[in-house]
């Protein structure tokens, strides 16, 4: 399992993007920060509202030089049959993969003994290095506005090269850190 400040090794896995099915590689986003956005499957209660949210979102992640990938174990006949089904999946703009194998979901630390995902967000940057996670149980739906602050603020400290760094509940124009100095910049 991939730790925080790992690189990422390469995965490839077909995905239901646009109507088609396509394959995606990391190697797609090279230069991009990357969310990917793990649930345990398709059909089901939670995660309709959590990927209708990133949906509506997208345009603000993209702004942030960011692609969104939704990962499940589900094939791409499933992720196509579900869009076909649902008014909140039909929203969707990203790539959504289908990990039929686990492959990606053990890089991550994500598949359970059911061969489906934990529910988790992670945030790459442009060189391939893992800079957040957020795992939970499958029954607490996510926030994407904060895994939106969060890619916000890895930006702001990796375009900073790290020597200003976020605070708690940081967001773009409020003060940062220098470390070993105090708050810095506006409120």
């Amino acid at each position: 399992m991939i730790k925080i400040g790992e690189k990422v090794p390469e995965f490839e896995a077909k995905a239901f993007h646009n109507g088609d099915e396509t394959k995606v590689k990391l190697a797609d986003y090279k230069g991009k920060w990357l969310v990917l956005l793990f649930y345990p499957a398709d059909f089901t209660f939670i995660c309709p509202t959590e990927l209708e949210e990133a949906a509506i979102l997208y345009s603000e992640f993209q702004k942030e030089n960011a692609e969104i990938l939704s990962v499940s174990t589900d094939s791409v006949f499933v992720h196509k049959a579900w869009h076909d089904a649902s008014e909140a999946i039909k929203k969707i703009k990203f790539p959504m993969l289908a990990d039929t194998n686990g492959s990606i979901c053990k890089i991550f630390g994500t598949l359970m003994e059911d061969g489906l995902s934990l529910r988790a967000s992670l945030i790459i940057d442009p060189d391939g290095i893992l800079k957040y996670i957020e795992m939970h149980h499958n029954d607490i739906g996510r926030n994407s506005n904060e895994t939106l602050r969060k890619l916000k603020a890895s930006r702001f400290v990796y375009e900073n090269n790290g020597v200003e760094v976020c605070p708690a509940s940081w967001s773009p124009g409020k003060k940062t850190l220098k470390p070993g100095m105090d708050l810095v910049g506006k409120i």
